[in-house]
């Protein structure tokens, strides 16, 4: 591959980051490193958090002593853990993406969810972006302009395509 193929994907890798406007974050379940554990009220942690889809939770926990499962609401109130949704659990540091607005719910089996290890989280719909202004000052008068995202982002993405074309192209 050479350098212009190089340069060019590595342009259409930043344009695209720029089109895709859903922003996400990590909850660490609980409040830390390895807080999937017993004994820690996830119900007040969760309340101080707001979840959007695209958000993702990280469980840290000792894997030979707990688990994580998707269940529904019943069976979250009612700490069953023989028909989950969802075995999440993988290696004690796991991720779980909240992909839809809905609420979700998480118990730990083998008995812990009676000892509160049950998360449950609403997740919200992304909310729209917002609108940059970016002021201008003229001499005789102050002004703000006002930049919609998308009018931005399709500038952008016709100055980048121009731009790879032309590296590919005619260089």
């Amino acid at each position: 591959m050479g350098i212009r193929t190089i340069w060019a994907l590595l342009m259409m890798m930043i344009m695209m980051m720029m089109i895709i406007e859903v922003e996400s974050s990590l909850h660490r379940v609980g409040g830390g490193k390895y807080n999937w554990k017993p004994d820690v009220n996830f119900s007040d942690w969760a309340n101080q958090q707001r979840f959007y889809s695209g958000d993702w939770l990280y469980f840290g926990f000792d894997r030979t002593h707990h688990n994580i499962l998707q269940v529904n609401k019943s069976s979250y109130e009612q700490c069953v853990d023989n028909d989950f949704i969802f075995n999440v659990t993988r290696g004690g540091r796991d991720v779980f993406q909240l992909l839809q607005p809905k609420p979700y719910y998480f118990i730990c089996g083998r008995g812990y969810c009676l000892r509160g290890m049950k998360l449950a989280v609403n997740v919200l719909p992304q909310p729209p972006p917002s609108t940059p202004t970016v002021p201008i000052i003229s001499t005789s008068t102050a002004n703000t302009l006002i930049i919609d995202s998308n009018a931005f982002t399709s500038i952008a993405t016709t100055f980048l395509t121009s731009f790879i074309f032309k590296a590919l192209y005619f260089d």
